[in-house]
């Protein structure tokens, strides 16, 4: 009766009003997913389209201290001349070969395909030890390749490798690689390109600015988490199953802009000091065992010692 009442007056009848609601909910949370999809492509798409990110930014494209003089230069994996490559191998190598330790060689070969992939973008740090800004620019102005500028004033003194990727269906910057030479490290240079980073991050829609860092390399560790306020990142091994992650060689940071990239890659700050306090415990155990391995050596020799009398 009170279903033919319903048909009558022209409503249907409940269960088929839910019915409807939930495939209306399922298209919508349909729509959704494929907006964000697209949404996500197209700042791919876009951000992957400028030739030259530093365009944007051409106050940063110089920085100046005490002592150190350089100008900033884009560039891509796929256009790197001999000379430039085998500079950057030998600068990973510098940098890189001890925080490796014998994970080294295989890692050396890894970096070595990401170096010239046609999605590695890089910022090369130019040094004038005896030319002013202007007269920097003005070479720098005239289209010459990066080598040929090397081979006459300029002097390469380091580089910032990134990629425009995804993470957790999230448009990010991905830096693959800060390295500067020892002669211009601990003069700001360092925190003046990962600004650049971030300025380039925000102003190309993307949610975050992701990193590895070697767990053995603290002063990395530290110039990331204690100066520039990255946290260990959601997606990184010690987050994703820390039984294991614990034993892995490396730590994923990240640094969200989006309330959304927030909410998926970074990790409290209550969280990420634990996390700390735990790598501290595991050094010091480490390096207490080391110790009783070269005491119980001591001794065994002086045993042996003894016997021989």
């Amino acid at each position: 009766m009170e279903k033919g009442l319903a048909q009558l007056l022209g409503q249907k009848p409940a269960m088929e009003v839910g019915g409807l609601s939930r495939n209306g909910e399922k298209r919508m949370k349909r729509k959704d997913i494929l907006e964000k999809k697209k949404a996500v492509d197209e700042a791919m798409k876009a951000a992957s389209s400028v030739k030259d990110p530093l365009v944007s930014f051409s106050p940063f494209c110089h920085y100046d201290t005490i002592g150190l003089s350089v100008h900033l230069k884009s560039g891509r994996g796929d256009k790197l001349s001999s000379p430039i490559k085998q500079y950057i191998q030998n600068l990973l190598k510098v940098n890189m070969e001890g925080s490796y330790g014998s994970e080294w060689p295989a890692e050396e070969k890894v970096k070595r395909r990401e170096m010239v992939a046609p999605e590695a973008r890089y910022i090369f740090v130019h040094s004038f030890p005896d030319s002013g800004t202007n007269e920097m620019t003005a070479l720098l102005g005239t289209g010459k390749t990066s080598d040929t500028i090397t081979g006459a004033r300029a002097t390469i003194v380091g580089f910032v490798q990134y990629r425009f990727t995804i993470e957790e269906d999230l448009p990010v910057v991905y830096v693959y690689e800060l390295q500067l030479e020892p002669s211009v490290q601990g003069k700001g240079l360092g925190r003046f390109l990962m600004q650049l980073i971030e300025l380039i991050a925000c102003k190309n829609s993307m949610g975050a600015v992701v990193l590895t860092v070697q767990k053995a390399n603290f002063s990395a560790m530290n110039f990331y988490v204690g100066k520039l306020r990255y946290t260990i990142a959601s997606i990184s091994p010690s987050r994703v199953n820390p039984l294991i992650g614990v034993d892995s060689s490396y730590e994923i940071l990240c640094k969200a802009f989006s309330d959304e990239a927030k909410a998926k890659l970074e990790v409290t700050s209550d969280a990420l000091s634990s996390l700390l306090v735990e790598e501290e415990m595991k050094k010091d155990k480490e390096e207490e065992d080391g110790r009783k391995k070269q005491r119980r050596r001591e001794s065994e020799k002086l045993s042996l010692i003894v016997q021989g009398h």
